[in-house]
């Protein structure tokens, strides 16, 4: 199956990024959303057993965790061409236009970031998912006209990490409504050995469960520390990757063995030792850091929250009572966290 791109299109699949990691291209080879997975795999088999497009789909989650890859698996599995593009590109009517109206039978059109569509563009989309309609206006002015143009049958995969920002008229149009999860360690080790055997650095068992522990439940992460562990290992190691070699590249790239990276160690240190466990403000922490609040707010806090270790307050962040003396045994004197 040939995928159809458009110059405006952001998210694709090129031969380089095949050669850089592993990428799945059926529900088999995909690890991991099992239930997810049973289910998708479900829709597009019914759905190709009646030569019809599949039900609009909104998958929604944290970033890195397959909605992309996904959606290029239900194409694959369909025969369907599809097409990729990010919401906050598509700027004018015309662009979403353009691409509904060149779209082939059945295919599928997904939307990255779908939350981030300007309105006139979304507004678009409501014809064109009931009735695969969409209106094009004609001429300026006193002598503008509206032409209703036909579009063949397709299917909108809707992508976002916020779903709470997406509009109720638009989430109301998708037929299927689905939640991507964190991974689990296990999930993961499977991913990074299938990924170090497409690299060509085989691991052990040990090492690739420690990597997952690093992974913060993310694939897109797990493969990222799976690739900068080849470099490490074709560099120090004859591309030989032993659990030693392992650790010392995690301790290289500063992640410890839970996973914090050094930014995660200086939140944690800083309400140690500079407000005795917190509460803190987010600014407040975000100056005192040196990173802007909103990557510390969707970058660092989700981690450290699921681990335990950090939880918002109404009066600011604050490390859990429970976490507190064993925290401070670790900050206290210290002087760094590696």
């Amino acid at each position: 199956m040939e995928q159809t791109l458009t110059p405006i299109l952001t998210l694709h699949e090129t031969e380089d990024d095949r050669k850089q990691d592993f990428h799945p291209t059926t529900f088999e080879e995909y690890l991991g959303q099992k239930e997810l997975k049973e289910k998708l795999a479900l829709y597009t088999t019914a759905a190709r057993m009646r030569n019809e497009p599949l039900d609009h789909l909104l998958l929604f989650g944290p970033p890195g965790l397959g909605k992309t890859t996904l959606s290029q698996i239900m194409a694959h599995v369909m025969n369907v061409d599809i097409k990729i593009c990010s919401g906050p590109m598509l700027e004018r009517t015309g662009d979403l236009v353009a691409i509904l109206s060149s779209l082939e039978p059945r295919a599928i059109l997904f939307i990255d970031e779908i939350h981030r569509m300007p309105i006139a563009v979304e507004e678009v989309l409501y014809s064109a998912m009931e009735h695969f309609r969409v209106d094009v206006i004609i001429g300026q002015g006193a002598g503008a006209q509206s032409i209703n143009l036909p579009i063949h049958p397709f299917t909108l995969i809707g992508a976002t990490t916020k779903s709470g920002m997406l509009s109720a008229p638009l989430r109301s149009r998708f037929g299927i409504t689905e939640r991507l999860d964190f991974y689990t360690e296990d999930e993961l080790q499977a991913i990074i050995k299938q990924s170090a055997q497409f690299l060509h650095t085989p691991l052990t068992d040990e090492s690739a469960l420690l990597i997952a522990r690093c992974s913060r439940g993310t694939p897109r992460i797990a493969k990222k520390i799976m690739r900068r562990v080849r470099d490490f290992a074709q560099v120090h190691n004859n591309n030989s990757a032993p659990h030693e070699l392992v650790v010392k590249a995690l301790r290289f790239l500063g992640i410890d063995d839970e996973g914090l990276s050094a930014v995660d160690h200086k939140i944690l240190q800083i309400l140690i030792t500079n407000f005795d466990g917190g509460p803190a403000g987010l600014e407040t922490l975000a100056s005192l850091i040196g990173e802007d609040s909103a990557t510390i707010e969707e970058v660092y806090e989700p981690f450290l929250m699921r681990k335990g270790y950090l939880e918002r307050t109404a009066r600011g962040r604050q490390i859990p009572y429970k976490v507190l003396p064993y925290l401070k045994s670790i900050y206290y004197g210290q002087k760094t966290v590696f």
